[in-house]
């Protein structure tokens, strides 16, 4: 060739070396220089290029093994299965029935008056004849849940299981000894209970307290703390109202745990922030702070529930009872004050708490109920031992002695039978034929213990008739009376969501007047009876064990006591 055919053909060649062949002519290439001499240029460009090729050779293989797979396991299965409909139901927004629009209510609504009155005296808190014009509540708004069967609401399981102590450890459910009470409640109660609920909620004070007299009372915030746990309410409760009682209770509960200062050096007593008088807060926060661990296992509780229960116990004196400031010497034995500081040591127990000493202080007290604070010749229990005042403490001797498992004395037998016709009532001379007027200083006190007193009796499994009748007739009456005897207020308490419920309370017009959280509380508490199963109102709670030995400790002489009421 000539030098200028030599020029085009390198040229040419230059050329193809720049060339985009495509992918489908470099594999062309690629195959055919893998037939050439290995030493040739082309086998090592071939192989060059099957290096670049491996990667999407890979990739077009995978998913064609994948296909391939598929469709074998699609073939394996067989035919295509049955299709069923998944519907996702949504939450009600509250489970309360709906109430007719009404005015929206002013911003500057104020809790009633309250006057200086210390909450916890030694025959609490009589209360007023009920306003007859008082509007009876709308049995079908702002109703409670029914409670739940044994143990579907359970926020946590017991810890320990005791001897002889019946029932569930669960918040909220029916109780096996007494059949539950069940159909006794009705809408018109569970209304009443929810609006006092809701005017708690009102009142309550930033720091989680409620007030008596002139400011906060740990007396007064450990009663609404018993009323919402009766009714299901606290932190991580199931409950429908839970975003807007949960909070309340556990502000409520940090109140009470902040203020209790345990001893720390020998001789010292743990000391509790604001005390009354006589000290009956102490007891009512204990038993408050026992029920709130037992529901919770809020661990701030049970540090602030042991010394106080320690103290209880240390304190109690050497024939068996209580007096006040828990004063260890005193042989006075008040039954009023021991009928709380009882609640608050089986609270403790029932909650896995056991100070050392406990079981012998219970049998002691059990002894001093007996023997001292029992008025054999009236068949009945009085106010301290040595004297024959204050019948109407027959129904808190009874209901301590039934709490403890001592159901079938003749003690309790004999205050059922001096309780028989004792009526629900908020006037100081009609609780009972059978008392004094003089004696008859706190109707509703005595009324929150014979309560419990008759439904024990008569809802137990073999309860005598004459038993069961006196609780179908107190019950008949309480339900009657306590629903039209709200004070409801005219302004309405907002929810977390905006709906408004109707909100109310009760309050004594008397020397211990101006005290409506302390009545309130116990109003619903006693109309929470039918459910409220906390660890106090089991049937049998402690075993008789021991207890010859701890009775050989206790002075069963009279002691003659002047009483100042």
């Amino acid at each position: 060739m000539t030098e200028e055919e030599d020029i085009i053909v390198d040229v040419k060649a230059i050329g193809e070396k720049y060339e985009d062949k495509g992918y489908f002519r470099r594999l062309m290439d690629m195959f055919s220089g893998l037939g050439k001499p290995h030493s040739s240029p082309e086998y090592k460009l071939a192989l060059t290029e099957l290096q670049r090729q491996i990667a999407p050779l890979v990739a077009i293989v995978s998913v064609v093994l994948f296909v391939v797979v598929l469709v074998v396991v699609t073939a394996m299965t067989g035919t295509s299965k049955d299709a069923y409909e998944v519907t996702i139901a949504e939450a009600a927004e509250d489970t309360t029935i709906d109430e007719e629009p009404e005015p929206e209510p002013p911003d500057d609504l104020e809790p009633p008056p309250m006057d200086d009155v210390d909450i916890p005296i030694d025959v609490p808190n009589p209360t007023p004849t009920p306003d007859a014009s008082a509007p009876a509540p709308d049995a079908a708004e702002d109703v409670s849940v029914k409670p739940a069967e044994q143990d579907s609401v359970a926020f946590v399981d017991s810890p320990v299981q005791m001897q002889s102590m019946t029932g569930s450890r669960n918040p909220g459910s029916i109780g096996n000894s007494t059949r539950g009470g069940a159909n006794y409640g009705d809408a018109t109660t569970e209304a009443t209970v929810v609006k006092v609920l809701w005017w708690l909620k009102a009142t309550q004070n930033y720091d989680g307290s409620w007030n008596a007299g002139k400011g906060a009372s740990p007396a007064a915030t450990a009663l609404a703390v018993l009323t919402y746990l009766a009714h299901g309410e606290y932190p991580g409760s199931p409950s429908p109202y839970r975003k807007d009682f949960g909070p309340v209770v556990q502000k409520a509960i940090g109140y009470l745990t902040s203020g209790i200062t345990p001893a720390t050096k020998p001789g010292e007593v743990t000391k509790m922030r604001g005390m009354d008088g006589n000290e009956y807060a102490f007891l009512i926060v204990t038993y408050a702070l026992c029920e709130a661990y037992g529901m919770t296992k809020n661990p701030d509780c049970k540090d602030a529930a042991i010394p106080c229960l320690e103290r209880i116990v240390k304190g109690q004196s050497p024939t068996g009872g209580w007096d006040y400031k828990i004063n260890p010497k005193s042989t006075r034995d008040d039954l009023s004050f021991a009928g709380w500081a009882l609640q608050a040591l089986k609270a403790g127990k029932m909650a896995g708490l056991h100070p050392a000493g406990l079981d012998e202080c219970i049998n002691k007290a059990i002894k001093c109920l007996r023997t001292r604070s029992f008025w054999k010749q009236k068949g009945c229990f009085t106010y301290c031992a040595g004297t024959k005042v204050h019948e109407g403490l027959t129904a808190t001797g009874c209901l301590a002695m039934q709490l403890l498992g001592h159901s079938d004395k003749p003690e309790v037998k004999k205050s059922l039978d001096f309780m028989r016709e004792w009526h629900p009532t908020f006037d100081n001379t009609k609780l009972g034929a059978n008392l004094p007027p003089k004696t008859n200083l706190s109707p509703q006190y005595y009324c929150y213990y014979a309560t419990q007193c008759k439904y024990q009796a008569g809802m137990r499994q073999g309860a005598a008739k004459t038993d069961e009748v006196a609780w179908q007739n107190w019950n008949k009456e309480m339900k009657k009376l306590y629903p039209a005897s709200i004070k409801e207020l005219p302004t309405k308490v907002k929810d977390w969501t905006g709906k408004e419920h109707r909100q109310g309370y009760f309050e004594n017009k008397d020397q211990f007047s101006a005290r409506p959280v302390m009545d309130s509380c116990l109003v619903a508490l006693q109309l929470m009876v039918y459910y409220r199963y906390l660890p106090t109102t089991q049937m049998a709670a402690t075993v008789e064990e021991n207890e010859s030995a701890a009775s050989a400790a206790v002075d069963n002489s009279d002691v003659d006591v002047e009483v100042d009421i």
